[in-house]
């Protein structure tokens, strides 16, 4: 799930109507498209494989992990069960594997539930960085672009800290700290900010 065009649009002219710096850039390269994946530990645990590695390279692995754990990675408690020499066998580093298997604990035991994550954004980014490998940029992106909260804001990426740096005027990139604070009077439509700042650091990057 994800935010929609149209909310997208609504929220991103609201703060266009207030910075006229967003107004300018809007102008320049336009809305963007909605950007979405998939509800679920599965999303989560995609990520965490897919970390540092080509799209080809992750794909590659979960095939094989499916395999080492069994054929279904919906089944969280055999993947818990899975050995971490397994888990590294099917392609993953030591660090991931362990990551995996600690979700996969996390789900089974119940400690998360992706289905009932806290209505409150800040509360379901602790819930999820609770568990060993989320860090809360991971967590941010899966309530943004998974859960579709309108107002989460991952101020530790970096190609966001860079664009909305530029679209003010900085001379230097924001650290995340001021980046939140910059963002602070467009709550709360924070969430298509940033997906906003990805689609024009793409198209200038281009």
């Amino acid at each position: 799930m994800s935010l929609t065009a149209e909310q997208l649009r609504a929220s991103l002219d609201h703060i266009a109507a207030i910075e006229p710096a967003m107004a300018a850039a809007l102008a320049n390269v336009g809305y963007p498209e909605p950007r979405g994946r998939g509800r679920g530990a599965g999303t989560m645990m995609r990520a965490i494989v897919g970390q540092q590695v080509s799209v080809k390279a992750a794909a590659s692995i979960w095939n094989k992990l499916e395999i080492a754990c069994g054929g279904d990675m919906d089944d969280h408690a055999r993947i818990a069960e899975t050995s971490i020499e397994d888990l590294r066998a099917a392609g993953l580093s030591g660090q991931k594997a362990s990551y995996v298997q600690g979700l996969a604990q996390a789900i089974a035991t119940g400690q998360i539930d992706f289905d009932n994550l806290p209505a409150d954004d800040d509360e379901a980014v602790t819930a999820l960085t609770a568990i060993k490998g989320i860090g809360r940029w991971s967590a941010e992106i899966y309530l943004l672009f998974a859960e579709g909260r309108p107002d989460v804001f991952p101020a530790g990426d970096l190609a966001v800290q860079i664009q909305l740096g530029k679209l003010l005027g900085l001379e230097a990139r924001p650290t995340e700290k001021r980046t939140r604070e910059l963002a602070e009077p467009w709550r709360p439509h924070r969430g298509a900010l940033a997906v906003f700042l990805w689609h024009h650091y793409n198209i200038v990057a281009l």
